[in-house]
């Protein structure tokens, strides 16, 4: 296709088409899958007419095939159907409009589908996005919800009744958008997106009445599902259908089995709330009341102690051991005084008994020499020395005269 072209010398329409439609003759045939949004039959005609839908993507692309490529699964296929189609791809010069010349159109069973939803689901899982971590909590009382749903859903009105008959203050912000089909996916998508983008919205509430494996294939696309995994705000899934649960339910930080749950987990009851908070201040005025009587029962306690009863009954007691205390101490020290003052009386009788004095009363006198030593026997004197005698009323002189023979001990007094 690559041509020299310019603002001078420009190709015709006709000229483009034509290359288009040359590149497109030499592509092979292609196998397709998409949903079937419109399909033409009309009676008498060899050519069936249909739209095959992208359901992730805004996109569709016209398949034409013959009557009986067609009837082969006509009892099977309708608008609205997932089919696999072989096709060529086709250019159409005068219209310059791209169509598929289907050889061969095979519908898609629920097994297949599970089986593709099941490898998906493994692939998000591995990327972390089914991780608990990621999951965040919901407020305890939102003042504004944002719903997404069908319109004038028996799924709006549960969880709308159900949210004001527990809370009548809550708001909503309700998005209406479709729930199945081909143009399900990116208007929930835009719809979760657009609300996740107001800063008043609290939580997001996605709910759907249940419904077949194929009505809830939008719910387990894969664009929703990476939608609500980067939202800011608090994803609920309330998709209402037990046995198969679409990947939203992974994906959602809460899972609601119903709307009708959803609006019970969502949003608190006030009824329940009054009651709580009867039950917590009932607690709190008995452990208050508790309190109070357990420190009134520990100061009644220690009043009724005797120290604190008559605080000079302890000083009283106290005065009383010290008079006992001091009274013994002066027994004690008057016996040994007493006792002292005897041994010393006894002990001076002996002192004066055994003195030189009372000795020399008993009629003995102490002989001295002129130097002051007393004489302690006859040979420390000689004959004519003078001695003085020390007797009980005084002294006298004597002296020594020579001893007889008949008496070697004998002394002459001469006074």
């Amino acid at each position: 296709m690559a041509v020299n072209t310019s603002a001078e010398t420009p190709l015709p329409v006709g000229e483009v088409s034509r290359l288009i439609g040359g590149w497109i003759d030499r592509l092979g045939a292609v196998w397709v899958e998409g949903q079937i949004t419109q399909l033409s039959r009309r009676p008498g005609a060899g050519v069936v007419f249909l739209t095959l839908r992208d359901p992730s993507h805004d996109i569709s692309v016209g398949v034409t095939c013959y009557r009986q490529v067609f009837d082969a699964v006509a009892d099977v296929v309708g608008e609205g159907a997932r089919v696999v189609v072989h096709a060529k791809p086709e250019w159409y010069a005068p219209r310059g409009q791209l169509s598929l010349r289907a050889a061969e159109i095979r519908p898609v069973g629920v097994g297949e589908l599970l089986a593709r939803l099941e490898q998906l689901k493994k692939s998000l899982a591995a990327e972390g996005l089914f991780a608990a971590e990621r999951k965040k909590p919901l407020p305890f009382l939102p003042q504004l919800v944002g719903l997404v749903c069908g319109r004038a859903s028996a799924a709006e009105r549960d969880v709308l009744e159900n949210a004001r008959h527990r809370w009548p203050a809550v708001r909503f912000e309700v998005r209406n958008v479709p729930v199945q089909g081909v143009y399900a996916v990116p208007q929930v998508v835009g719809a979760v997106q657009e609300l996740d983008g107001m800063p008043d919205v609290d939580v997001i509430i996605v709910a759907r009445g249940g419904g077949s494996v194929e009505d809830l294939l939008p719910f387990s696309d894969e664009q929703l599902v990476r939608a609500v995994a980067a939202c800011r705000t608090p994803v609920v899934s309330a998709i209402g259908h037990e046995p198969d649960n679409p990947l939203l339910d992974h994906v959602a930080d809460l899972r609601a089995s119903t709307p009708t749950d959803a609006a019970k987990r969502v949003v608190p009851d006030v009824g329940e709330e009054l009651e709580r908070v009867r039950m917590l201040r009932d607690r709190a005025r008995r452990c208050a009341r508790a309190l109070v009587e357990r420190e009134e029962r520990g100061l009644a306690h220690t009043l009724a102690r005797p120290s604190m009863e008559d605080p000079h009954r302890m000083i009283e007691v106290r005065e009383e051991q010290v008079t006992s205390l001091a009274e013994r101490s002066r027994r004690t020290l008057g016996h040994l005084l007493d006792r002292a003052e005897s041994e010393l009386s006894h002990t001076h009788a002996r002192v004066v008994a055994l003195s030189p004095a009372a000795t020399l009363k008993r009629g003995y006198a102490v002989l001295q020499r002129s130097d002051g030593h007393a004489v302690r026997g006859p040979d420390e004197v000689t004959a004519g020395e003078a001695l003085r005698a020390r007797v009980a009323a005084g002294e006298f002189s004597v002296r020594v005269d020579s001893p007889d023979e008949d008496d070697s001990q004998g002394e002459e007094v001469d006074g």
